[in-house]
């Protein structure tokens, strides 16, 4: 590792090594990791989907919502949150690699090369959006057990809105995890702060069904928007609380606003290396 650290920290002159390449690097890295890691691929996808069967089956047709209709099965209401939580777990579970990778020494010595941080943010936030979206779109083959049927532009537009969700949920990861060197903080935030998220996205209950004060919370959740927008592309006759457009907005808005958060992160945090 100390080899490693010397032959990156060599000058290479003026110009920078770009961010693009680096980008790229740190992306395949990402993706080789996660996929190498079997147990965490089947974990991504039998939680939520034992979740989503469970849960869905013991509501059954007991569930009613204002804006379905009125002997709507649990298991259809509840599979674009499932979805959701897919992407979620993905997503922030994979920034835990920034933790790990501090520890091993090697986010130092990517941090001593001639490399922007843009490139570190970019290529990390970019290969956790990868697995995300991905992992979310393999769950769309379950889509015909929740009465969804989905044509090709559907399917587009699906995977627009799990690209941003995936992307903006990456963000967050990665400006959690970067001032942190401990795997159990991590998992402290995420039971903390991230779970409710989930909880108040509209992914269990309907927004309109909730009281004032959850709904005013519902209301302020970016995740509410994605939720919302799966909805009514995965079932168009149902009627939702946000028109698609708006709700694909905002979840850009929440895009960027994350990634810049993460760009400042990385910017204002040392990092240190582990004891």
């Amino acid at each position: 590792m100390a080899t490693q650290t010397v032959a990156l920290s060599r000058p290479l002159g003026p110009a920078s090594a770009g961010v693009l390449l680096p980008a790229f690097t740190l992306w395949w890295r990402e993706i080789v990791r996660f996929y190498r890691q079997k147990s965490r691929v089947v974990g991504v996808l039998a939680s939520p989907l034992v979740f989503w069967i469970v849960l869905g089956s013991g509501f059954g047709n007991s569930f009613s919502s204002a804006a379905g209709p009125a002997q709507q099965h649990y298991m259809d209401y509840f599979y674009p949150g499932t979805l959701i939580l897919i992407v979620l777990f993905t997503s922030i579970f994979a920034m835990m690699s920034l933790i790990e990778d501090r520890k091993e020494g090697f986010l130092l010595s990517v941090m001593v090369a001639p490399v922007p941080r843009s490139a570190i943010v970019l290529g990390k936030v970019l290969g956790g959006t990868t697995l995300a979206a991905v992992q979310g779109m393999v769950f769309l083959v379950f889509a015909p057990f929740a009465g969804v049927h989905l044509g090709l532009v559907q399917v587009l537009l699906v995977a627009v809105v799990v690209f941003l969700v995936s992307f903006a949920l990456t963000g967050l990861g990665f400006a959690i995890a970067w001032p942190m060197d401990s795997t159990s903080a991590f998992h402290g935030i995420i039971n903390l702060f991230l779970i409710p998220l989930w909880l108040l996205s509209g992914a269990l209950f309907p927004l309109s069904g909730a009281s004032v004060w959850i709904r005013a919370l519902m209301y302020m959740n970016p995740l509410t928007y994605g939720v919302e927008a799966l909805r009514d592309l995965l079932y168009p006759g149902i009627e939702t609380q946000f028109p698609l457009p708006s709700a694909m907005a905002t979840l850009l808005l929440f895009s960027l606003v994350m990634f810049g958060l993460a760009f400042l992160m990385a910017n204002r945090r040392s990092t240190r290396p582990a004891a």
